[in-house]
């Protein structure tokens, strides 16, 4: 059998955070939903059904959580220290591809949410 691409991935996860340009939003805060999708081989893991060989999910979230919970001005800042923070705790991340929803932004409209999505690729895994 041969794998052709694989990831491990956390999707929708719900967060109350201080982002935000407005001083109200950094105050207030505000609800997010971050959906994350971690590139990497899991073949070793598809073998052994050994946690030490896989990406732990459970970390990962961890991870976000705390990412989350520095306060920014921009979106775009926090998915970028998200972005950095998995490729340095988990070095074998090939690539992420990472959504940042603010859930109810104030910006005079009946939105589901606004925010921000990237790819981003591992320079070490090149």
């Amino acid at each position: 059998m041969k794998l052709s691409e694989s990831s491990i991935f956390l999707n929708d996860v719900r967060l109350y955070a201080y982002h935000g340009v407005l001083e109200q939003e950094r105050r207030v805060g505000g609800e997010y939903s971050v959906s994350l999708r971690v590139h990497y081989n899991i073949y070793k893991a598809m073998e052994s059904d050994n946690v030490s060989d896989t990406l732990n999910y459970a970390l990962l979230l961890e991870l976000v959580k705390r990412e989350m919970a520095c306060p920014s001005s921009l979106l775009e800042h926090v998915v970028g220290r998200i972005g950095k923070a998995v490729f340095k705790e988990f070095p074998l991340a090939e690539s992420v591809d990472l959504t940042l929803t603010k859930l109810n932004p104030p910006m005079g409209a009946d939105s589901a949410g606004a925010g921000v999505s990237v790819h981003l690729i591992n320079d070490k895994t090149l």
